[in-house]
């Protein structure tokens, strides 16, 4: 499980790297704590954030139940595939919002994967026992 647990900390490393530009784009375009608007690039950069933080709750399970159930590297080739569409999706939606969809699909699309085939190998499991 060493590629699974190498995606999970790929994924929680894009995460903080997010919230460190969420940061800094709070301090270039003068947004006071807690304030989540004023700006629209650093609303931009904290969307980034919070809809990776949001992708992340269904991500990480299904990594490691699909890892667990269906194989690692297949789980870890699926987990490279939502890094790549992570980072697409920041920097096209930082770009222009419009933009994110190709960025959005390449990070959705695995984390259904990683569900269904993790559920699929669950039940699968407990009925051939």
């Amino acid at each position: 499980m060493e590629l699974v647990a190498i995606v999970t900390l790929l994924a929680i490393a894009e995460f903080i790297i997010f919230g460190v530009q969420v940061g800094s784009a709070r301090g270039k375009y003068g947004i006071p704590a807690p304030a989540t608007t004023g700006h629209e690039m650093f609303e931009r950069q904290f969307r980034v954030h919070y809809n990776t933080l949001e992708q992340l709750i269904i991500f990480l399970p299904g990594l490691w139940l699909f890892g667990f159930y269906i194989g690692n590297t297949w789980a870890a080739g699926i987990g490279a595939v939502y890094l790549v569409g992570r980072v697409l999706y920041a920097v096209s939606y930082v770009k222009d919002p419009a933009s994110r969809g190709r960025g959005m699909l390449l990070s959705v699309l695995p984390c259904w994967l990683l569900i269904i085939g993790g559920l699929a190998g669950a039940i699968w499991h407990l009925i051939s026992t």
